[in-house]
């Protein structure tokens, strides 16, 4: 398990040996050297409404100061593109010139030097389950404490409203795996939610595809939900294909699996920006 860093300036030491090989690359070739960071609960705190997330203060001026250090800096999110962006403040950041979002885990694709999405059509499934997931919930019961989030290209059941979120969440995740099954979608879990998407994408993929594109020879992953899980996964294999990486766990009493898989843990979106803001201080 990754040991939590410190509270001060300093940059902190991964408890692993591959993680602090992963650091070491990252500091003797940044300019070879990707990092990639989740939104939500990586460079945002997570609230009540997704809708109103924003990233963490601090957030956009550390990535600004880290991004023409390395060869590449990106956002790897299951939101729409679009909508990272905008609650994120990446656009017409100097420094952020280059700074890529990869939403939808990959499918959507937004460039800072083009300032424009590139997307495939969606896929039918989402569609059709946006169309019946209102009634299906009334159906099982399940309106009291959950709400439904559009995404676009994919639907998100939120149950952190409800007198018992965790019991909300299992109730629903089996019925929830099924109807999205009939449509030919998967269930991602969340930290109280459960999305509904189409199967063949995700965080894993995007960070693998992007790394191979940049010809990365480090990288760097931040991520604190379920999701980030096939990321991390990415970043073992890009280790052992001789890859150097740090896995870095936006702290979590949620998500307590993320944390013993990582490098490195830090306080929630403050400690990453606070490792951002170390990182790029340190590589002169």
């Amino acid at each position: 398990m990754g040991s939590n860093a410190d509270s001060t300036d300093s940059l902190p030491t991964p408890v692993t040996t591959a993680g602090r090989e992963g650091l070491d690359a990252i500091l003797g070739r940044p300019g070879r050297a990707v990092i990639a960071l989740d939104f939500d609960g990586t460079l945002a705190p997570i609230v009540p409404d997704p809708e109103q997330a924003r990233a963490h203060p601090g957030a956009v001026p550390a990535l600004a100061a880290l991004a023409p250090k390395v060869a590449s800096v990106a956002v790897v999110t299951g939101r729409p593109a679009g909508v990272a962006v905008r609650h994120g403040g990446f656009a017409g950041v100097p420094g952020l010139e280059h700074l890529v979002v990869l939403g939808h885990y990959g499918a959507e694709r937004w460039d800072a030097v083009s300032g424009t999405v590139n997307a495939p059509a969606p896929h039918p499934g989402v569609a059709a389950v946006r169309a019946e997931l209102p009634g299906f919930l009334d159906e099982i019961g399940a309106w009291q404490g959950t709400w439904i989030e559009e995404k676009g290209r994919a639907v998100a059941v939120h149950t952190r409203r409800a007198a018992d979120p965790q019991a909300a969440f299992e109730t629903l995740r089996g019925p929830l795996t099924e109807l999205a099954a009939r449509h030919g979608l998967i269930v991602e879990p969340g930290r109280m939610v459960l999305e509904l998407r189409p199967p063949g994408v995700d965080k894993g993929v995007a960070l693998t595809e992007y790394v191979r594109e940049t010809g990365a020879e480090a990288v760097l992953y931040a991520g604190d939900d379920l999701g980030d899980l096939p990321a991390f996964a990415a970043v073992d294999k890009l280790r052992s294909d001789g890859v150097p990486g740090l896995l870095v766990c936006s702290g979590s009493s949620e998500v307590a699996e993320l944390a013993e898989r990582a490098d490195l843990v830090v306080e929630g979106p403050a400690g990453v920006v606070a490792l951002l803001t170390a990182l790029a201080a340190r590589i002169v």
